[in-house]
């Protein structure tokens, strides 16, 4: 399975006045890594919707392990862990690139959609798509 890696460098403003990073900056950074992976599949999130094809959550979830702190360099790896013609769940992990320290980890669900707000089995409808992130879920 491909593992993407994004990385980031904790601004001032993401952090809250006990000087670590604000919980909800954790899935700005999930989004981040969501692009890194799809671009790895040859597209940007924005030429998967110039196509008509949405990826709307329904769910998430985070653990917070340890805080990450202003200017620490982080590691947002991502990888799928689900995968279905209508649905797919990546993983994240977020790591303190100083020390190897996993700081969190969480995921999002997500299914495929048309403009049209319909569900989508994206192997039928979409076949290059789903073969280009199919391939990246079984790549070992």
């Amino acid at each position: 399975m491909y593992k993407s890696k994004a990385r980031v460098k904790v601004r001032y403003a993401e952090t809250d006045k006990m000087g670590i990073v604000y919980h909800a900056n954790y899935y700005t950074w999930f989004e981040i890594g969501r692009g890194e992976y799809i671009l790895k599949a040859g597209m940007t999130y924005k030429d998967v919707e110039d196509m008509g094809i949405m990826m709307p959550l329904v769910e998430t979830y985070c653990k917070y392990i340890e805080g990450a702190k202003y200017d620490d360099d982080i590691i947002i790896e991502t990888f799928i862990k689900e995968l279905s013609p209508v649905k797919v769940i990546f993983n994240y992990n977020v790591i303190r690139e100083e020390d190897n320290k996993l700081l969190a980890n969480g995921y999002t669900s997500q299914v495929f959609i048309n403009n049209d707000f319909k569900i989508i089995n994206l192997k039928r409808s979409y076949p290059d798509v789903w073969e280009k992130l199919y391939s990246l879920y079984i790549d070992k």
